[in-house]
């Protein structure tokens, strides 16, 4: 039976109004299957030029839209949770503000969702300068039980391409406040909670690369971030002693090798890119 499907956006200070419209536009406006209801979640203030173009945008969107307006700004997980329990209905498709979603994004994705899967994910191409400017493209894990394998090492899903059943994160606790991990910890806890999982190797999400984005993938708070998410995985029972030791190791590592390693590594295994 076909089910509807509500999207979820967040937006905060640092976002710029025309970023803003275009991943509006190409997840519903443009899309060949459209969402059913738009939360946008306002994470704190923003400039009154981004306030404005919001309310342009819920003006004339041709699906309901409700905005969820923070008075502080909170983080992306407690802004997520709190767009969650704004959505109206069991799925729900993530999307960031400067993104853009392919047009058949939805109508590949809810199919697998109404066969009874609980998540699934797509592949996705980032992009430099503008949206032709294609420099890699991530291609997840398909198979569920690679999916699941994955898990223990690495993310198991592009978060902006996700679609979701609501009920099903909200009941392990949705995201939280982990900052920089909140995808990854809840990703962890639906897997142990017996979610099924997919993923579409088709790219349906364009990814905006902006500048610094190698930088921001190190340094000493991503780091910590790291080794709080490892401990927390070995706490829940997600991973083994010896996981642990390899992922503190591998994927510390990565965070504190020098930048063009670091951009080296990361063009060649996880966001590849062949024209």
């Amino acid at each position: 039976m076909p089910e509807q499907l509500s999207l979820l956006l967040p937006v905060w200070a640092g976002d710029r109004p025309d970023f803003l419209t275009e991943a509006f536009r190409s997840s519903v406006e443009e899309q060949t299957r459209r969402p059913d209801q738009v939360v946008i979640v306002r994470d704190g203030p923003v400039p009154a030029a981004l306030g404005s173009r919001i309310a342009e945008l819920a003006a004339a969107s041709p699906v309901p839209v409700d905005v969820v307006a923070l008075e502080r700004n909170v983080g992306l997980g407690p802004a997520l949770d709190a767009g969650l329990a704004a959505c109206h209905h069991s799925v729900v498709a993530r999307m960031d503000a400067d993104d853009i979603s392919l047009p058949h994004r939805f109508a590949v994705q809810m199919p697998i969702m109404e066969s009874g899967v609980d998540i699934v994910g797509s592949g996705l191409l980032e992009f430099g300068a503008d949206p032709g400017d294609i420099v890699g493209m991530r291609t997840p894990p398909i198979d569920p039980a690679d999916i699941r394998a994955r898990a223990r090492f690495a993310v198991p899903f592009n978060h902006p391409t996700v679609v979701y059943r609501r009920e099903l994160v909200r009941s392990v606790g949705g995201y939280t406040d982990f900052a920089l991990m909140e995808d990854y910890l809840l990703w962890a806890k639906l897997i142990l909670a017996g979610a099924r999982v997919a993923n579409v190797a088709e790219p349906l999400v364009k990814y905006r690369v902006g500048e610094g984005a190698y930088a921001r993938r190190g340094g000493l708070r991503q780091l910590r971030a790291e080794v709080a998410i490892q401990r927390r995985f070995k706490l829940i029972g997600f991973t083994t002693w010896p996981q642990f030791a390899r992922n503190i190791l591998v994927r510390g590592g990565y965070r504190v090798v020098p930048e063009r390693i670091r951009r080296m590594a990361y063009r060649t295994v996880i966001a590849t890119y062949k024209g």
